[in-house]
């Protein structure tokens, strides 16, 4: 008897030692596991097609992550906060009406080139703070605020064109998408360039430590002297600043502003920043995994374009792969329930 209980705890320990070594290595793998993802299906559908590694599909690629990777930008912040931004659809919506309707058109007579787009940054921005104000002023859950504003801003962009697409002439903003420089076009660069904006908030500000403070515990947040509040308004603010710009690049990419042209964008994005390894619990990720998981979906969507696959088997896919990036980022130690 005392065999078969020294052998049962012998195995026990085992088993312990095992688990605990499959942790320490799950840990020190897991944030190379998106890169690791990327490196696979980059070999994976060259070699089923090389056409994909072409230059020209490399370049097709980036142009299409550019808008992707600006809105990524913006969420990525508000999730590391710990909240949720539903509202990049309506701003980008707004934005691309109101850029197509203040630059050179085939609609009125403005013509404010530059200035136009500066106001759209200023529009996004101030929805944004019109989020914040409204998640925090009214205790209201972020998803909520955003949710509304999702639509609000759908609506006026409806309510300014009455349905109809207004042609963009500005030769400055078509250049975002007709120039290129170094064989990729100037929406890239623009893209790369807001990457190192946030990059920079987010590593060497004061407000880029305090968000991940936020993600991680408010309570604890509040208690260490950090404004919650007032942060947390600042992030949505920025945020709705990269939807702006996203709402540019559309516009230049499509050449026309009209009230559908965020459509579909607010999926694709969240779909890439929680895949790049941003937790949705907060306090963890940032904006360098969001242009890793940014690149994992348009290299699966542009592969299996490549391949002949289904567009219906394309939603699948993303779909799935949603499900298991949030089954994976998601810390179940801190769920009290599940619902």
């Amino acid at each position: 008897m005392a065999v078969t209980r020294d052998a049962a705890a012998a195995s026990q320990t085992l088993g312990t030692n095992a688990a605990e070594r499959w942790r320490q290595i799950r840990g020190r793998l897991g944030p190379w596991a998106p890169v690791l993802v990327l490196i696979a299906l980059c070999i994976i559908v060259g070699l089923i097609n090389p056409s994909f590694l072409s230059v020209r599909n490399m370049a097709r690629i980036a142009n299409s992550a550019a808008i992707p990777l600006i809105l990524g930008l913006g969420v990525t912040f508000v999730i590391i906060m710990g909240s949720i931004d539903l509202s990049m659809e309506g701003v980008v919506a707004f934005g691309a009406v109101v850029l197509s309707l203040l630059v050179l058109n085939g609609a009125n007579t403005y013509d404010l080139g530059v200035l136009a787009a500066f106001i759209v940054l200023m529009s996004g921005a101030a929805i944004g703070f019109l989020n914040g104000i409204i998640h925090v002023g009214f205790r209201i859950p972020s998803f909520m605020a955003t949710l509304g504003m999702w639509f609000v801003g759908v609506g006026v962009a409806n309510a300014i064109l009455g349905g109809v697409t207004v042609r963009v002439m500005d030769q400055g903003i078509r250049a975002l998408a007709l120039e290129r420089f170094l064989g990729m076009p100037f929406a890239v660069w623009l893209a790369l360039a807001a990457l190192l904006v946030a990059y920079v908030i987010q590593n060497h500000t004061r407000l880029g430590r305090y968000m991940y403070a936020i993600g991680g515990g408010e309570d604890l947040a509040s208690l260490s002297g950090i404004n919650v509040k007032r942060c947390r308004i600042a992030i949505f603010t920025i945020a709705g600043a990269f939807y702006g710009l996203g709402g540019i690049i559309a516009a230049a990419q499509q050449g026309a502003g009209f009230a559908l042209i965020g459509q579909g964008r607010l999926f694709t994005t969240i779909t890439a920043v929680i895949v790049g390894g941003t937790a949705l619990m907060g306090g963890k990720g940032g904006v360098l995994q969001t242009l890793v998981g940014v690149l994992i979906v348009m290299v699966l969507s542009n592969g299996m374009v490549l391949m002949g696959i289904s567009p219906y088997v394309q939603q699948i896919v993303q779909g799935v792969m949603i499900i298991v990036a949030v089954a994976l980022s998601v810390d179940r130690t801190r769920l009290g329930v599940v619902k």
